[in-house]
C-alpha cells in the first residue's frame, strides 16, 4: 500500500456550506472528485494501491461559520470525518481534525475528542492561523497538546489574490499569489517557528509541510550563510536560546511529496531531510484530471529517486504509518 498523506476532501454533507463561499465555487464546480465520492474512487481505482488521509480543503472552520459557530461546526466536520474514514477503511486510511483555532479553549478540547474518541490522526492548521504567526504565544497550547497525543499537525498555507505583489497594483496577477504565495507561507511558518524557539521547547512536536518543505531544501546553505552573515553585519543574534545549529531544527520538520512530480526536487528534499522525513503526499483531487495525473507523476517521480528501494518504501508507506501510528 501506498499512503497518500495529504489528500483533499469536502466533506458530502458541507458541500453546499462551502459552495456558498464564493471564493470556492471555482475548484468546486469543475471538479467533482473533491466531494463526490462515487467519482473520487473511480479516479483512486486507477491506483488501487493507494490509500488516502484526508485533509479538508481551502478554508477553516471560522470562514465557513464565522467565530461563534466555529466551534460547533468543528464537530460536525470531525464526527462526518471519522463516519467517512471508518466506511471506507480500504480507500482512507485515517483522517485529520479541523479545529476551531479562533477559541484556543475549545480547540484543545475537540483536539481531545477527535483524538481518543473519533480516532482522527491528528490536526490541520492553515497558515497564517487567521493573518496571524504560527509563533504566537496563544498557538502554543496547541503544539504541547499535539505533542502529548504525539501525533503530528498538518500544516497547509494560504494566501489571497487580493494581496497585490506590488504596492502600485491591487492584486496579484498571473496566480502568483498561489503558485509561489502557499511554498512562501510555509517557509515563513517554518522560519518562524525556528527562530522563536518553538522547535527548541518542543522537540516532539511532528509537523507535515505541504509541497515538500516549501523553499527550505533548495535554499539550505542560504539559511546557514543568512544567519551567519547577519550576526557580522549588524550585530544581530537570531539564534539565540537554540542549543543546535539552526539549520538543524528546519530539518525536524516532516514533508510530503505534493509537487506534482520532479525527481531532482525530491532528491534536494531527500539529501536536505533525509528519507525518515519525507511522505507519499499527492495534493489529489487537485488537478485538472481530478487526481489521477499528480497522483500518477508523484508515484513515479518517487520511483525514479536514486535511492536504496528500502527508502521509498519508507516514503510510500512506512513513515506514515510511523507518524500515525497506524496498524503495520
Amino acid at each position: 500500500m501506498k499512503i497518500d498523506i495529504f489528500a483533499h476532501l469536502v466533506l458530502p454533507k458541507f458541500r453546499d456550506m462551502v459552495l456558498a463561499k464564493q471564493q470556492y465555487i471555482k475548484v468546486i464546480k469543475t471538479n467533482p472528485a473533491v466531494y463526490d465520492l462515487d467519482v473520487r474512487f473511480r479516479i483512486m481505482d486507477r491506483h488501487p494501491v493507494v490509500a488516502q488521509v484526508l485533509t479538508l480543503p481551502g478554508t477553516t472552520v471560522e470562514e465557513l461559520a464565522g467565530p461563534k459557530e466555529a466551534v460547533d461546526l468543528a464537530k460536525r466536520i470531525n464526527d462526518e470525518m471519522a463516519e467517512i474514514v471508518y466506511k471506507y477503511p480500504e480507500r482512507f486510511v485515517a483522517g485529520v481534525a479541523t479545529i476551531p483555532l479562533g477559541n484556543i479553549d475549545a480547540a484543545l478540547k475537540e483536539i481531545d475528542r477527535a483524538v481518543n474518541d473519533l480516532k482522527l490522526r491528528g490536526i490541520l492548521v492553515r497558515i497564517p492561523i487567521d493573518g496571524k504567526a504560527v509563533d504566537r504565544p496563544e498557538f502554543l497550547p496547541i503544539y504541547e497538546k499535539m505533542c502529548q497525543h504525539n501525533l503530528p499537525i498538518w500544516f497547509h498555507p494560504q494566501s489571497s489574490p487580493k494581496v497585490p505583489n506590488y504596492a502600485e497594483e491591487t492584486e496579484s496577477k498571473y496566480f502568483v499569489w498561489h503558485l509561489w504565495g502557499l511554498p512562501w507561507e510555509t517557509t515563513v511558518a517554518m522560519t518562524r517557528l525556528v527562530f522563536s524557539g518553538v522547535m527548541e521547547k518542543y522537540p516532539r512536536l511532528k509537523i507535515i509541510t505541504h509541497h515538500c518543505g516549501g523553499m527550505v531544501p533548495f535554499f539550505a546553505a542560504r539559511i546557514v550563510n543568512h544567519y551567519n552573515f547577519a550576526e557580522m553585519l549588524d550585530k544581530a543574534d537570531y539564534k539565540v536560546g537554540l542549543t543546535e545549529p539552526h539549520i538543524d531544527y528546519f530539518r525536524r520538520f516532516y514533508n510530503d511529496t505534493a509537487i506534482v512530480g520532479n525527481t531532482p526536487a525530491l532528491m534536494c528534499a531527500y539529501h536536505f531531510f533525509g528519507a525518515d522525513h519525507l511522505l507519499f503526499g499527492t495534493d489529489a483531487p487537485m488537478d485538472p484530471q481530478f487526481g489521477y495525473y499528480c497522483t500518477r507523476n508523484t508515484i513515479e517521480a518517487i520511483e525514479q529517486m536514486d535511492i536504496p528501494e528500502a527508502e521509498k518504501e519508507l516514503i510510500f508507506s512506512g513513515n506514515a504509518r510511523r507518524l500515525l501510528r497506524l496498524p503495520v
